[in-house]
């Protein structure tokens, strides 16, 4: 297929995608992107060997043309000032194809790690802090919910307009959101319903903040498993993937969608789930795996999901635009992976034109 033939702006994928011992697959796996025409890439952060700075510059030295974000990294692990200097860095590394993406994080996590939760407060001040320096300006004697900072300043002739993704999920953080972030990414395993009623809260905060509504990016966060990912790997995309985020944080995804409580309830009390020794997405068993789906599980928590044939998967896609997201993440699946989808998107794909930074709307 000649690379240059196709481009899809409107998707785009997770680097190494889960958990992934080797962070250099990611070079492979953004150039193979770029080719099939994937947008933009994705790459989170987890503190083992997946840094966000180290990844976001080796995916801007390996391609030409697809947008990478973070999604996400944290304000309260990194200086304001390390933070905005990554991020200029990235942003003239790759001539503009890189937006910084921010979210709240493990608030159990930071407590363990002896570093302060974060708050909304504290991200609206953090990116204000970035904005000025990105474009010359110093911070002096600055006290806000974000720290305290002296003085602070990276170069008097910056005028760099980088875009700030957020990560959200809950009322507040979607508000907050549509206030201050050029582009939000909202989460995996979210319904069509709910999905909707998300688009339309950052919408109406940014209106109500007196932004432009349709300026703001909306990145629908779809998991993706199309029928020939083999049967274990299926399992864990899909019923390990949502399994470890209730395990994380399953009051959170579950009120936001409206999902049965005492079914989360049956989940935790569960023998299997009670004391489990890691995440079920990295090691659970197809045995495991199998008992969760049929019997912990709702049946239609797991049809917030693509799955099926790659037309399946395309259809999918569409329900996400069609619920009013711009753009759609095709989460836990490789480039490899997301090659038949692709093909079945192409075939019903309606007229997009985005720019390729996955920040910006126009």
């Amino acid at each position: 297929m000649n690379e240059n033939a196709f481009h899809f702006p409107e998707l785009g994928c997770y680097g190494l995608a889960g958990h992934a011992p080797s962070p250099r697959d990611l070079v492979d796996e953004v150039r193979l992107a770029e080719r099939l025409g994937i947008g933009s890439v994705f790459l989170s952060e987890r503190f083992n060997v997946k840094d966000a700075a180290v990844l976001a510059g080796a995916a801007g030295a390996a391609s030409e043309r697809i947008g990478i974000a973070t999604a996400a990294t944290n304000h309260n692990t990194r200086h304001p000032l390390v933070t905005a200097t990554f991020a200029t860095t990235m942003h003239r590394l790759t001539g503009g194809r890189y937006a910084l993406g921010l979210g709240r994080g493990f608030d159990l996590l930071f407590d363990v790690m002896g570093v302060p939760r974060v708050t909304g407060a504290q991200m609206e001040d953090a990116i204000g802090i970035y904005r000025s320096l990105w474009h010359g300006e110093a911070v002096v004697g600055h006290e806000g919910p974000a720290g305290s900072y002296p003085y602070l300043s990276q170069d008097a002739s910056f005028d760099e307009d980088i875009p700030v993704l957020m990560m959200a999920i809950g009322r507040r953080s979607l508000e907050l959101a549509g206030r201050v972030a050029d582009g939000v990414v909202l989460h995996t395993f979210l319904s069509d319903e709910t999905l909707a009623r998300s688009v339309a809260t950052i919408r109406r905060a940014a209106e109500e903040a007196g932004r432009d509504p349709a300026s703001v990016r909306v990145w629908a966060v779809l998991a993706t498993v199309e029928e020939s990912v083999p049967e274990e790997a299926r399992l864990r995309k899909l019923v390990g993937r949502l399994a470890t985020y209730l395990q994380g944080y399953g009051e959170v995804l579950v009120r936001a969608n409206g999902w049965d409580l005492d079914a989360l309830e049956r989940f935790r009390t569960d023998d299997l789930v009670q004391g489990y020794p890691g995440a079920f997405d990295a090691i659970g068993t197809v045995e495991q795996l199998t008992h969760l789906r049929d019997e912990v599980l709702p049946a239609e928590w797991l049809t917030a999901a693509a799955s099926g044939t790659a037309e399946q998967c395309a259809a999918r896609i569409q329900d996400q635009l069609d619920a009013g997201a711009d753009s759609v993440i095709l989460h836990g699946a490789t480039p490899t992976e997301l090659a038949p989808v692709l093909d079945a998107w192409r075939a019903v794909r309606p007229d997009i034109t985005l720019p390729r930074n996955p920040g910006w709307m126009s």
